[in-house]
């Protein structure tokens, strides 16, 4: 199967950012991939809550979805929006990951789980819960021969829930992501290399790059990971690009026989202190 991960560098306006979201979904289609994802904050990359409250479009009858739809018809392909914003009743938004199916309707939804709330020394504490409400349900849903796993961005820091993912049969596990250029630079591929060997799955991470309108810099470099933790194909800078890879469900088989990590794993009481 033929996938492609898609590279941006989203603005304030969610038309301008679908604008430039369009030929690049039609260039992987023209390549012949049967699924394509894009980064995290796909539609708007706010700068503050304000800006976010005034420009986030209530999900039902989403505009910008609603083309995506016709697109994925169009084109006949399974198209998965990383994430844009969500308002929700109590005021916050949900961090939403969309995938469409090729007949042009919603095929599975993801609210992303983990929520970057610290007290960083020296620094004011960031709570990413006070406007975001995390998601409480891993979702994989199926994807011709593969099975998808779904995550977003700060997600690929918990193991545990890729555990969960590839247990419920997931075998490609997308990472859209808006990574800053520092912890990009850091962690960025060990940590999703990590997830792909633990796992035996696939790894396809679209990511945000480049100085963007609110005054973020993010690190790009989408890639995809085979199951055995090698990186098949990677867009080596932060520009905006589509990087198209043929994956083979047979190599998820292998790597998993060769290390049976996921059936090998115990359960265990967690540590006390012995003196």
């Amino acid at each position: 199967m033929k996938i492609a991960a898609i590279q941006m560098r989203s603005g304030l306006d969610p038309n301008a950012n679908l604008a430039a979201l369009e030929p690049m979904l039609r260039q992987a289609a023209a390549e012949g991939v049967d699924y394509v994802l894009t980064p995290e904050v796909t539609m708007i990359f706010p700068e503050n809550r304000e800006q976010l409250r005034s420009m986030a479009a209530p999900f039902e009858n989403h505009p910008q979805l609603e083309r995506v739809g016709e697109l994925a018809q169009e084109l006949g392909i399974h198209i998965h929006i990383g994430s844009l914003p969500v308002p929700l009743e109590d005021g916050r938004f949900a961090n939403r990951s969309v995938l469409f199916a090729p007949d042009g309707s919603q095929q599975a939804v993801y609210d992303k789980i983990h929520l970057f709330d610290a007290d960083i020394a020296g620094l004011n504490a960031y709570r990413e819960s006070a406007t975001y409400k995390g998601g409480e349900e891993a979702v994989v849903t199926p994807l011709g021969d593969f099975t998808l796993g779904f995550s977003i961005c700060y997600d690929m820091r918990f193991p545990k829930l890729y555990n969960a993912l590839a247990n419920g049969g997931a075998t490609l596990i997308a990472v859209p992501a808006a990574f800053t250029v520092p912890t990009g630079q850091a962690h960025w591929h060990v940590l999703l290399r990590a997830r792909a060997i633990e796992t035996g799955s696939y790894v396809i991470a679209a990511a945000q790059g480049g100085v963007h309108q609110n005054g973020r810099a993010t690190y790009g470099h989408s890639l995809v990971i085979d199951p055995w933790g090698k990186i098949v194909a990677e867009l080596d800078h932060d520009e905006p690009g589509v990087l198209v890879v043929e994956i083979d469900p047979a190599a998820v088989v292998e790597a998993r026989q060769r290390i049976p990590a996921l059936a090998n794993a115990k359960e265990f009481a967690r540590p006390g202190l012995q003196s």
